[in-house]
């Protein structure tokens, strides 16, 4: 049987914390870096995932899985008993995909209209100084929203780390590039991320995007180019 392929976006995806996941996983699995915006939206890729986005998960039998939330609980029912994810239908299962629901939603899209207005060159001055003044009081409302879920926990869901934590960091970190808020605001949220910040799946996976050959924890077998990936698929 083939391992699984993660295709990842460069620079800084949010499927940095796909990356991660699979590296507290341990379980074998190639990488697969896709540029953005040029590779991402070409028509090989498409073949992948129609809407051109990162990431993708290509499965060990062929099938195709995109967005970070389904990939994220494809990959913890194979990781239940690491205790990353948890077994559907359980109380600590709702826990974690509410947890990842908030992160996709509210917290991710805090950030959008600042990578709007960075990506369009061509916008009005004044268009990308409202695009940020709104992606400022999202990111202010989802950073308090965070902070009182996560509370005096250690981790977002309690005592140890989960997927959830994986997805956190590869978003959080977007904060460096746009200068409309200070996480230091949140100092429990600031705590946590500098305690991932120190995992080291979490730089394992800097590693990657920066195009290193990192060590990881031995599950990385190396990677595929697009080309070796797509003959993969199913005919």
């Amino acid at each position: 049987m083939e391992l699984p392929i993660l295709f990842y976006g460069v620079p800084s995806g949010c499927s940095f914390g796909s990356i991660v996941a699979l590296e507290w996983l341990g379980r074998p699995y190639h990488l697969c870096r896709i540029s953005m915006p040029d590779v991402v939206t070409s028509a090989a890729y498409r073949r992948l995932n129609p809407i051109g986005e990162t990431p993708t998960l290509m499965t060990e039998t062929g099938a195709v899985i995109s967005e970070s939330m389904a990939i994220l609980n494809h990959l913890g029912a194979r990781g239940v008993d690491t205790g990353l994810s948890f077994a559907q239908g359980t109380a600590d299962f709702d826990r974690l995909n509410q947890m990842l629901a908030y992160l996709n939603t509210s917290f991710f899209s805090g950030f959008s209209p600042l990578w709007y207005a960075i990506e369009h060159d061509g916008l009005p001055e004044t268009e990308k100084q409202a695009l940020r003044a709104y992606g400022a009081r999202k990111l202010r409302s989802s950073h308090a929203g965070l902070q009182a879920m996560l509370g005096e926990k250690e981790w977002l869901l309690g005592d140890r780390r989960t997927l959830a934590d994986a997805y956190f960091v590869g978003i959080a970190r977007w904060s460096r590039y746009h200068d409309v808020l200070d996480r230091r605001e949140y100092p429990r949220l600031q705590r946590l991320f500098e305690r991932l910040e120190a995992d080291a799946a979490v730089r394992f996976a800097y590693a990657i995007e920066k195009g290193e050959t990192p060590r990881g924890a031995g599950g990385f077998q190396g990677h595929l180019s697009l080309e070796e990936a797509l003959r993969r698929l199913p005919a």
